[in-house]
């Protein structure tokens, strides 16, 4: 056998999901309405909810009478980030993917993570920023790690007055999520403090480093989101279609996607490093770790 791909046995799945609906749809007055639906697990992306999010956005782009999206989480928090732990932990099941790459559950070493992330996480967050519709990130609660990349490919963030945007991955020894936008959503230096001490960073912060557009109190946050999306729902569906594409070609130019594709090197390196130094993937942390490491860093 010439691949080594070819004798490895596919690692079981052993996932439980505790919904068969990790996301809501509706629309309404030309306003897709996308809702993350994990909330007992704080809205933590496994790759049901993923491809789940994925046909949704896929839906919304299809139909004439949507002119906007609206991202937001069921529940205390938009979304804490990708699922490292829950029950519905899904990374050793196949599904139909989305992007060119193979599946990833028969392969070995590095390759099996490099491949389901090249699809999951970069791909598809690649793929969301694309959508030629507005899109506007409701957040409120935890935005962390998994959950920066799912705000940073919408176009505008509004945020609650009680909202914190963190990535505590350099714990793991990795350098940063997936979608490294970091670096351009963020001055570099900020961009520094904010992976390296992997600190919370308020709403009003975040909205003073311009990541985010507005800052307002969690009693008012739909109404707001929703009244901004109805304004833009006003204008030309192609004109909106045109403003954000220059947009993001602006932001690759100044070298967005040059970014991203090296610090995912980077990642997975640090990936099969770990592996190679007998702490698995994650470089010895788990879902109870980096919870208990969070909540004792923020009461410091």
């Amino acid at each position: 056998m010439d691949d080594a791909s070819s004798e490895f046995v596919t690692r079981e799945d052993k996932a439980v999901y505790e919904t068969d609906e990790p996301v809501l749809y509706s629309v309404d007055n030309g306003i897709a309405t996308v809702t993350m639906n994990r909330p007992t697990f704080n809205n933590v992306q496994n790759s049901q909810m993923t491809y789940a999010l994925d046909a949704a956005f896929r839906k919304a782009t299809d139909d004439d009478s949507v002119k906007v999206i609206v991202l937001r989480g069921e529940g205390k928090h938009f979304s804490a980030g990708h699922d490292i732990g829950t029950p519905g932990r899904d990374i050793n099941k196949s599904f139909d993917r989305a992007h060119l790459w193979w599946d990833h559950t028969n392969k070995p070493g590095g390759e099996q993570l490099f491949a389901r992330e090249q699809e999951v996480y970069l791909g598809m967050c690649r793929r969301w920023r694309e959508i030629p519709k507005p899109m506007i990130a409701m957040v409120q609660g935890a935005c962390v790690a998994g959950g920066l990349m799912l705000a940073w490919v919408c176009d505008l963030i509004v945020a609650s007055d009680d909202a914190f945007f963190q990535d505590p991955v350099v714990r793991m020894g990795i350098p940063g999520v997936e979608y490294f936008a970091h670096a351009h959503e963020l001055h570099p230096r900020i961009a520094k403090e904010f992976l390296l001490l992997g600190e919370r960073m308020p709403a009003e912060r975040a909205y003073q480093m311009g990541m985010v557009n507005r800052v307002v109190p969690r009693a008012e946050l739909e109404d707001q989101v929703y009244a901004m999306a109805q304004r833009m729902a006003a204008q030309p569906r192609l004109g909106l279609a045109l403003t954000k594409m220059v947009v993001n070609k602006a932001e690759e130019l100044q070298g967005l996607r040059s970014t991203m594709d090296m610090a995912f090197g980077y990642h997975h390196f640090a990936h099969a490093h770990s592996q190679a130094m007998g702490m698995g993937q994650l470089g010895g942390q788990d879902a109870r770790s980096m919870a208990k490491a969070n909540k004792e860093e923020s009461k410091a």
